[in-house]
């Protein structure tokens, strides 16, 4: 029985850092991943082939709808389906293989595979032609990630009713394509559909669209998608789906309750969420259970069994790529006995719509909440002298500082390119920054970036520009 120092279960984002980590502080290290390439969902059917569709798609509607031909760049352009799916293809294979040369580099084996536990210490491990091969390690590290949610009501075939993964493969453009869901994923795969030139509606349960992000800001985002075409059925739930050989009939009531009416649609994704992929992994094997929602209890990262570590999807924390990374990152710095820790109340989020919306820190519904007193700075786009050139000046920044400090405790920001500008405020919050730090910060001109200076000014009232 071969034996390592750690062996993790999960080759995603979490994992293979995890993975890759343990290599270069000098321990002896295996993966297990039973997918044909490495980076879990989010490099094969998740954040990265998403983004390859949304930049896509966001050509061809500049070209489409004549946005190019303002700018004296006319053309007249053709949707290849087929090309865009196979390039998002290259780009994804690409990035997996990068980390396979990744774990090479760092001597990390890939134990190709499907892990579970097999009592303390011990992982079995069942390849693709049903052999079993059992090892152990000192600290085993569960890193397997989510799967979507399923709906009741709703069975997902990935014909007709599909997931996300389905999502990033269909094989036409639908006429009308129903989201069953306003969140991130819901959002982000509608604007790819309705930019290539779906009819899109969005149906969600609660009164308002992306739950638990900044209200304002939340309303901001969905005003600028509806002006784009897209159509919401919010304070709506779906009973009931039928799938036939060329659409899907929906039957919709409203979520306090009243008539029920009925929904034809093309195509219907259902992005509700996702849920902890804890299935098959033994855990009774050592006397684990998950709580009601399917998550593993963690404490820094470490499960009530000693050696056994659990980071990512499948456990508490917002479900991101890059806090799986932070917590694989500081998992393993703890099994090698170096102090580190994740700040979970700085973890940014991104809806990578256009316009994007980023977000980092507390809401204003968390801070009234609170009872904390705080103030608001707020800048628009349209005052921005690089984004109004570039004819992009929807959305705003807004910082939020506490009344009496001036510390920055969130910012929320709608506009473009803002996924990028969100980690200057990460950085400032990380060293406890007040509003009138980044308010004394020189920014270079034009840019977009100096919208977040002049919010920031715009907390005590001092922006210049509006």
């Amino acid at each position: 029985m071969k034996s390592y120092d750690v062996i993790i279960i999960g080759g995603g984002p979490g994992g293979y850092n995890a993975a890759i980590r343990a290599g270069q502080l000098g321990l002896s290290v295996a993966c297990v991943e039973g997918r044909a390439t490495l980076g879990g969902t989010c490099l094969n059917v998740g954040c990265m082939p998403s983004k390859a569709l949304l930049h896509a798609s966001e050509l061809y509607e500049a070209a489409a709808s004549g946005e190019l031909g303002h700018l004296g760049i006319e053309v007249k352009p053709s949707l290849n389906l087929a090309q865009m799916m196979k390039q998002k293809d290259e780009s994804v294979t690409g990035l997996t293989k990068g980390i396979e040369f990744l774990f090479r580099k760092n001597k990390v084996d890939w134990i190709k595979g499907w892990g579970k536990l097999d009592g303390v210490g011990k992982v079995k491990v069942s390849d693709d032609q049903g052999n079993v091969t059992e090892y152990q390690a000192k600290d085993i590290v569960i890193a397997t990630g989510s799967e979507p949610t399923p709906l009741p009501g709703v069975t997902i075939d990935n014909q007709r009713i599909i997931d996300s993964t389905g999502a990033l493969a269909l094989p036409q453009v639908p006429k009308h394509l129903v989201v069953i869901g306003a969140g991130v994923i819901g959002l982000e795969l509608g604007s790819v559909w309705r930019r290539l030139g779906a009819e899109v509606t969005v149906i969600e349960y609660l009164d308002r669209i992306c739950p638990g992000i900044d209200e304002e800001t939340a309303k901001t985002l969905q005003r600028s998608l509806a002006k784009q075409g897209m159509t919401f059925k919010l304070g709506s739930k779906v009973t009931q789906a039928t799938p036939s050989a060329d659409g899907v009939s929906l039957t919709l009531e409203p979520a306090a309750g009243g008539e029920a009416q009925t929904l034809q649609a093309d195509y219907v994704l259902v992005a509700i969420g996702r849920r902890p992929y804890t299935q098959g992994l033994g855990l009774e094997s050592v006397g684990l259970q998950t709580d009601k929602r399917g998550m593993l209890e963690n404490q820094g990262h470490r499960t009530s069994v000693p050696g056994i570590w659990v980071i990512g999807d499948v456990t508490s924390g917002p479900m991101l790529a890059h806090k799986a990374e932070d917590e694989g990152i500081a998992c393993i710095e703890l099994i090698h006995g170096k102090p580190h820790e994740v700040n979970y109340g700085l973890i940014p989020g991104v809806i990578y719509t256009k316009p994007e919306l980023a977000t980092v820190g507390k809401t204003e519904e968390q801070l009234k909440a609170e009872g904390r007193a705080y103030k608001v700075g707020k800048f628009p786009f349209l005052a921005n002298s690089r984004a109004k050139i570039n004819h992009e000046t929807e959305g705003f920044a807004k910082v939020i500082a506490d009344a009496n400090t001036d510390e920055v405790l969130g910012v929320h920001l709608v506009g473009p390119s803002v996924s990028e500008m969100i980690g200057e405020y990460c950085v400032a919050m990380e060293f406890s920054a007040s509003a009138e730090d980044i308010a004394l910060i020189c920014h270079p001109h034009p840019t977009r970036s100096e919208a977040l200076r002049q919010a920031a000014m715009n907390v005590d009232g001092k922006a210049m520009q509006i």
